[in-house]
């Protein structure tokens, strides 16, 4: 059907590697009993029950939400990227068996969702406002892409073409067709996956009209409702920003509404704006792109700080222990940051990226790989997380599973696929954005170029890359230069070389040839990070950063009580790594004041009264904190 693309990506990072082997180890089978709902506590999943109800192989009910299905699509797709990496036929037998699964369940039309097969039939497309058929649609078709990709075989995508030729019959601005869209975005991205995997022009033209006709007026979602009989106002302040349908995507300047759709639908419009040489939609995501990092990012790169719609709220609102964060926010922002990476390189992309990954992402799975986060807040009081009502989405420690179970699979799939995220490359340009341990052959001039990678990040800036190609070419290799490296040094064969400053890359031009051996050093510090002025939550702290890891203190280094910590910025703070905490990190170590309690139980004393004497105190990656039982967490700490 389509010639096989080859992975040419092979993780052998320690770091990194760890949480490879960890996804095909222990996360990928745990997620399988739970998506078989044989995890001992765990909120029942009901997903695969669904497909087998809907293949006619079980009697019974739909259970779990209107988007279950698509719990079931990302695992395929982690085990695809998890097979590229680390071939296992036992897995993929399983994934094989699955695939059958999922095909007898497809209908005869190409129509996949087990919550309409089995619970309303003859209500397809009725309600894409809230129900989320194309959402699931797109994560199947991403599985499909994926598994297709790195094992050749085309069963699933053979479905999902057949089931994406249905949907372009249904969808389209021709009379009798349905000119709308989906509520929560991702068809878009997955039909631009598949329109470069099988070069069916008809898959682009759909992403391009569901993206396109988004937010245009008369609304689509208040016509679907009217059909519905509806009568109130849509739950979210009757306003459609909550699915950045409000107004057409080309108009909108600032991020709002649910973060995970709105990144899911930046990605897509970078995509699409990088296929089709759009300038002015790739204008839209660079205004878009600022406003996220710059007015409404946390320091771990997790984005939307809303309970209310698990949204964005509005610019400096930034709270610590009310924050939201899910993790498939912060997942989204690793792949629209990657394809601004492909609309053009530049390093405040690759920054992004990367403390989004090293942070924000990770953050969500416990460090064996059996418990999850859905929200990462920057602080966290047990106590108050317990008894106050604005606080009940902050839990203190990671879950086994969720009833609304979209983060676990999707941080399988990203960690799995990690190695397509390191490099890139153009007619006459490598590019390295990443420092991760790796082996790769990059298509340059039409010359492959192999890399091997050894990186000692994120606790040592020392990079090594060895550089074998068939014959002496001409071509660059550039080289991200960190947004936190105060400075650094790159050598060519042991000779110091002074690289072209390009957008953040260190770009060096030079005939290359087999054997040449590049060493980068990026020297790291602890780094005092201050928030802007208006990040009121954060006026008069400080956070602290070592290379690309974000820190944060916890009870049990530190006592109970952590809001009376104030860190002695003038103090020198030292990185040691510890190989025996939390499966070898940098800790931080430094001191602090601790206020103590006046001498009278008084709620309200003079200043005088106050006093407060030197401590030390421990800082661990933000990424590993509640793997040691529950207790208190900051990521900013007062200073003095």
């Amino acid at each position: 059907m389509v010639e096989q693309v080859k992975a040419d990506v092979k993780v052998i990072d320690p770091f990194w590697g760890r949480y490879i082997d960890l996804i095909k180890e222990k996360v990928l089978p745990y997620q399988w009993a739970a998506l078989h709902d044989e995890v001992e506590g765990a909120v029942p999943s009901h997903a695969i029950k669904n497909f087998r109800i809907a293949a006619g192989e079980e009697d019974g009910e739909f259970q779990g939400f209107v988007f279950q299905d698509s719990d079931v699509a990302k695992w395929i797709e982690a085990v695809a990227y998890t097979l590229a990496e680390r071939p296992d036929k036992a897995l993929e037998s399983s994934c094989d068996e699955l695939i059958r699964l999922i095909g007898k369940a497809q209908q005869p039309d190409g129509y996949l969702n087990t919550y309409y097969t089995i619970k309303a039939p003859g209500k397809r497309w009725t309600n894409l406002r809230d129900n989320h058929e194309l959402y699931v649609a797109g994560h199947f078709i991403e599985a499909a892409v994926a598994y297709y990709e790195v094992t050749g075989k085309t069963s699933l995508l053979d479905a999902m073409c057949k089931f994406a030729d249905y949907i372009a019959q249904v969808f389209g601005s021709k009379q009798g067709q349905l000119q709308g869209y989906d509520g929560h975005q991702e068809i878009e991205l997955a039909l631009l996956k598949l329109y470069r995997v099988t070069n069916v022009e008809r898959y682009l033209r759909l992403s391009q009209f569901f993206i396109e006709a988004r937010g245009k007026q008369p609304h689509f979602f208040d016509k679907e409702a009217k059909n519905r009989g509806e009568k109130e106002g849509f739950w979210f302040n009757n306003s459609y920003r909550y699915s950045q349908s409000h107004i057409p995507v080309r108009e909108q300047q600032t991020a709002v509404g649910h973060a995970v759709r709105a990144v899911y639908m930046y990605t897509a419009m970078t995509d699409l704006a990088m296929e089709t040489r759009d300038e002015s939609l790739a204008e839209t995501c660079r205004t878009l792109w600022n406003n996220v990092v710059n007015r409404q990012m946390y320091v771990t790169a997790g984005v939307g700080s809303a309970e209310y719609g698990e949204a964005f709220s509005f610019d400096y609102d930034l709270p610590n222990d009310l924050a939201y964060t899910e993790t498939c926010a912060s997942i989204g922002l690793v792949f629209w940051a990657k394809k601004m990476l492909e609309l053009e390189a530049d390093s405040r992309y690759a920054d992004v990226m990367e403390r989004a990954l090293y942070n924000g992402t990770i953050s969500g799975m416990e460090l064996d790989g059996t418990k999850f986060f859905y929200v990462n807040p920057l602080e966290v009081w047990p106590k108050a997380a317990h008894h106050r009502h604005d606080l009940k989405h902050v839990k203190p420690n990671r879950q086994p599973w969720f009833g609304c179970a979209c983060c676990p699979p999707n941080i399988a799939r990203l960690i799995a696929a990690i190695g397509s995220y390191i490099y890139s490359a153009t007619e006459r340009t490598g590019y390295v954005h990443l420092y991760i341990g790796s082996e790769t052959s990059l298509d340059i001039g039409g010359q492959l170029v192999e890399l091997v990678q050894r990186s000692h990040f994120p606790w040592k800036g020392d990079v090594h890359i060895d550089v074998n190609v068939e014959k002496n070419a001409l071509f660059t290799l550039s080289f991200r230069v960190p947004g936190w490296a105060r400075n650094y040094q790159i050598t060519v064969n042991g000779e110091k070389v002074v690289a072209r400053i390009e957008k953040g890359y260190a770009s060096i031009e030079r005939e290359w040839q087999s054997g040449d051996q590049i060493k980068l050093s990026f020297p790291m510090e602890v780094e005092r990070i201050h928030a802007h002025p208006k990040a009121r939550a954060n006026a008069g702290k400080v956070a602290l950063q070592y290379g690309p890891i974000v820190y944060c203190v916890e009870e049990v280094d530190n006592g109970g009580g952590i809001h009376r910590l104030a860190v002695k910025t003038s103090e020198a703070i030292e990185a040691s790594y510890q190989e025996n905490i939390l499966y070898g990190v940098n800790i931080l170590t430094g001191k602090a004041l601790r206020l103590e309690d006046p001498v009278e139980e008084q709620l309200y004393v003079r200043e005088e009264e106050i006093e407060s004497y030197e401590v030390p105190f421990t800082a661990i990656p933000y990424y590993a904190w509640a793997n040691r039982g529950e207790g208190e967490m900051a990521v900013w700490l007062r200073k003095v």
